[in-house]
Order: structure tokens, then C-alpha cells, then sequence
């Protein structure tokens, strides 16, 4: 119940004050860390991919073992300091608001104009913007809405109701990685391998549980949520990730627009497969109805994760 009633304070600061630029975030000093032993394994170790897993293991335990440390010490200062901490730390592991308040900086963007809104969704995709028209903005910051909401509120809140902020923030450790080392180009094909992996194998359950949650947030929008089922069931697994597809088709069916396709990633174009149909062209709104759809599925997942807790203790 403790972890429960944590993560849902934890995410009731994040509703309340996002994450400031200001603050001292620890993914900083993950990322930091990440940076620091890719340079010493890049330069000593032999066999890269083997290295990989050390890069891997390390992290994240140091970074739960940090976390164990600290929630230790408050404890010695009583139940409600170490509650505080825990928190604390769960908000630290959730992303919903800063996510949204990205997303929405691309709309204004748009809306003032084309080389505007380029230029806000660079903060936020990995692909190259200088070219895209609005329709493919619009797509870009969706899918990338889309798919946070599994690795930034989803999964977190299923790992801190699991484990606390122990298990949460591994699992931090670990999304960090995927983001900083996770990659198949030739780079970090080897130094990156176990990250990616182990990213896939802990947003695997969380991916289907967000999916089914935006589904049902299509419904209390009044969006299409019958689409929604319908190009989840279909288009999935239309991603090299075994995770992202789920949730982008999910919000591409609610929407009704057409996701994936051609792509230029540092100057070389990519071709994924799509996700859902082209029923109707995507405008600067469908942000705004994307964020709704993540809030709301968040909702949802903190009034389940309630529910078990409760019927747990009862």
C-alpha cells in the first residue's frame, strides 16, 4: 500500500509541477554515469558486446542501490520522512507533464509557423525535421506521445506499484540506456545490444497494458475507439520494437491518420512499416487530443493500480 500511495503522490507532483528544468533530476547523473563507463568500456574493453552487459548491469544496479541507500537513511528518520522520500522519487520516475507541455510547445510552434514548429520537434524526435511538411510534424510529435506513454507513465507506475522507488527507478536506469546507447546503427550496434534488449523485455507487458488503456481513453474522449481496437489488433507488430507499435496504434486508430512510412534519420531515410489507416489528414489539434488520450490512460492506470492495492489490503 505504501508503494501505491507513493507512486500516486509521486504523480500528483508530476500533474502539479512537471519536471523543472531547474531541478537536480538524477537521470542526469545516470546519463552522466552512462556517458562516463561507455568512454572507459569503448577504450579497454576488447569485445564491445560483452562490455555491453557490464554497461548494462551497472547502471542499473548502482542506481538501485543508490535509491535503497537513500530511502534507508530517511527511514532512520521516521515513516513520514521516508514516505516523503519515496514520493519524491516516484515523481522523478514519471514524465506525463513535461511529455504534454512538449507536445503542446510543437502545436504552438506550428501554429505560428512551419519553420517553428521544425525546429520544437527536433527537442523531441530523434529523426531529422528539417524537411517535413506540417502533416508530418503533427505525426511525429503523435507517435512520439504515443510511445512515451508506455516508457514515461505507464511502465513506471507499473514498476513503483511493484517494487517502490527501488524497482522504479531501475527501471529509469534502464529506459536511459535504451535512449542513450539503444540503437541498431553501427555506433552502438555492440556497446548498446543489452540495453535495448533489456528495455524490450520490461516495457513488454506494460506496451499491452498502455494499449488497452488508450483504447478505452479513445471512448471516454469520444474519439474512435472501436478504431483504436481495430488497428491495434492489426498493426502492432508493424515496428522493429516488439513495444512501440501497440500504443502508436492505438492512438492512430483513435485518431484516424496513418503513422510510419519514409523517414531521415541523420541524412539516410528509413523505411518503417505504417500504422493505421489514412481516413483523415493530421492537424495541429490531434496533439492536443494525443496528451488528452495519455492523461486519461493515466488516470485510468492510477485508479486500477488503486483498486488492486486496495484489494489486496482488504
Amino acid at each position: 500500500m505504501m508503494f501505491v500511495w507513493a507512486m500516486l503522490a509521486g504523480l500528483a507532483l508530476d500533474a502539479l509541477i512537471g519536471d523543472p528544468e531547474w531541478f537536480p533530476h538524477p537521470v542526469r547523473l545516470i546519463g552522466r554515469y552512462i556517458s562516463w563507463m561507455e568512454g572507459i568500456l569503448r577504450a579497454r574493453a576488447g569485445n564491445l558486446r560483452r562490455a555491453a552487459v557490464w554497461l548494462t548491469l551497472s547502471t542499473v544496479v548502482l542506481t538501485m542501490l543508490a535509491t535503497a541507500l537513500a530511502l534507508w537513511l530517511l527511514s532512520l528518520l521516521g515513516r513520514w520522512p521516508l514516505f516523503a522520500g519515496m514520493a519524491l522519487i516516484s515523481w522523478m520516475c514519471l514524465s506525463r507533464k513535461c511529455l504534454s507541455a512538449e507536445a503542446m510547445g510543437v502545436s504552438s510552434a506550428l501554429e505560428r509557423s512551419l519553420a517553428d514548429g521544425r525546429r520544437q520537434v527536433a527537442r523531441i524526435v530523434g529523426r531529422d525535421t528539417a524537411q517535413l511538411n506540417s502533416e508530418e510534424i503533427v505525426k511525429a510529435t503523435v507517435e512520439t506521445v504515443a510511445e512515451n506513454t508506455t516508457d514515461g507513465v505507464i511502465s513506471p507506475m507499473i514498476y513503483l506499484m511493484l517494487g517502490g522507488p527501488v524497482l522504479g527507478m531501475g527501471f529509469k536506469a534502464a529506459s536511459t540506456l535504451d535512449s542513450m546507447v539503444g540503437y541498431l546503427d553501427e555506433k552502438y550496434r555492440d556497446i548498446g545490444w543489452s540495453s535495448a534488449r533489456l528495455d524490450d523485455v520490461l516495457n513488454y507487458v506494460p506496451a499491452r497494458l498502455c494499449a488497452l488503456l488508450l483504447c478505452a481513453s479513445a471512448w471516454f474522449l469520444g474519439l474512435d475507439a472501436r478504431g483504436a481496437w481495430r488497428i491495434v489488433r492489426r498493426d502492432h507488430a508493424n515496428h522493429k520494437s516488439p513495444n512501440c507499435a501497440w500504443s502508436e496504434a492505438a492512438a492512430a486508430g483513435a485518431l484516424g491518420i496513418q503513422l510510419g512510412g519514409t523517414h531521415l534519420y541523420f541524412g539516410k531515410p528509413v523505411e518503417k512499416p505504417t500504422i493505421g489507416d489514412a481516413l483523415r489528414p493530421a492537424t495541429s489539434g490531434m496533439i492536443r487530443q494525443t496528451c488528452r488520450l495519455m492523461t486519461v490512460a493515466t488516470l485510468l492506470a492510477a485508479g486500477i493500480c488503486a483498486a488492486c492495492a486496495l484489494g489486496i489490503a482488504l
